[in-house]
């Protein structure tokens, strides 16, 4: 027998988003990965009032974030073994920055898609100015800091188990074009130590980058390069990645990266794309389609591609052949060697 349950869990799903967003920006399981508290001393450390702290409590518990032992005034809170692992900030595997950065902006955007699938155009802060979203992340430091750790975040684990699972024996020298914080080439040096690698991205991003760098003190094999991908010729390198760098850009920005990577690269070299991979059904990765549907709210031409786009793109920039490596979630490294 059919039932709405899929639709009410999906068109009611806000709720349930709001509440873990909220949870994270008030800051309640870094609070809680020190030690389980009851409601009161949770209501004292987070500023909350005595209206609804019970309700969004056991809501947590409910939707699996938290764990609780008694009931009401005699309950203890602690966290669940996921939300203590990826958000507790505190922990090196923290992923809060990317829900942080979607409740403090994304969350208010996606009000408005219904108006950007009328017209096409971006609903973000560009939307009255006419300026590009990476515009007005560079001019704002606070709202780039707040952007790169929030795309280093989201692909944290996804780097480090490419780091691991790619075969990097055979080569030598690593470049991350849009390489941000220099996240995933602080992960491949770390997994993989005969690999040089560089950070390639503009010169806003490059103190970021080498603080991350310094941070994880593997200053001698990782190193930054500033540059502009669209204007300048991308460093040579035996690997050359691009991680959430594609589904910025329109169809021609996008073949034109690829072309640039492929130059770049010497005979048997390997051009690596990082994103939300979408099947080429089209049916299966619901996250990739998603991500395509944020694109339409973030920026001017953007959108994510399945396989076979990325298999179509790269063989006419001169590639051989291409493979996907399925890593966490609904991520996938494509890959096209030349």
């Amino acid at each position: 027998m059919i039932n709405p349950s899929k639709i009410m869990q999906v068109g009611m799903g806000f709720w349930a988003s709001k509440t873990l967003l909220s949870a994270i920006n008030m800051g309640l399981f870094t609070l809680l990965a020190e030690q389980e508290l009851d409601a009161r001393a949770i209501q004292n450390a987070l500023g909350l009032h005595d209206r609804g702290l019970y309700d969004f409590l056991d809501a947590l518990v409910a939707l699996g974030f938290l764990k609780r032992s008694g009931l009401l005034e005699s309950a203890i809170y602690s966290n669940a073994d996921d939300t203590d692992f990826f958000l507790d900030k505190n922990k090196p595997d923290y992923m809060g920055d990317i829900l942080e950065m979607s409740n403090n902006r994304s969350y208010l955007f996606w009000a408005n898609l219904e108006e950007a699938l009328r017209t096409g155009q971006a609903q973000n802060e560009t939307k009255d100015s006419g300026e590009s979203l990476f515009d007005k992340l560079y001019a704002d430091e606070a709202l780039l800091s707040e952007f790169i750790a929030a795309m280093g975040g989201i692909q944290l684990g996804n780097f480090k188990l490419f780091s691991q699972r790619f075969d990097f024996s055979p080569f030598k020298t690593f470049c991350d074009v849009g390489g941000a914080g220099a996240q995933l080439s602080i992960e491949i040096a770390n997994a993989n130590e005969h690999m040089h690698c560089i950070s390639y991205d503009l010169p806003a991003i490059s103190n970021i980058a080498n603080a991350n760098i310094t941070t994880a003190e593997i200053e001698n094999r990782v190193s930054t390069l500033s540059g502009d991908f669209f204007k300048d010729q991308l460093p040579k390198a035996d690997i050359i990645t691009m991680g959430n760098i594609l589904h910025d850009w329109g169809l021609e920005q996008k073949k034109q990266l690829i072309q640039k990577a492929y130059d770049a690269l010497p005979d048997g070299g390997v051009f690596i794309a990082i994103e939300n991979i979408i099947d080429s059904d089209r049916r299966e990765n619901a996250f990739g389609l998603l991500m395509s549907l944020n694109m339409l709210i973030e920026t001017d031409q953007g959108f994510d591609y399945s396989a076979s786009d990325f298999n179509a793109w790269t063989l006419a920039a001169g590639f051989k052949r291409t493979r996907i490596m399925l890593l966490n979630g609904p991520t996938s490294a494509a890959i096209a060697y030349k």
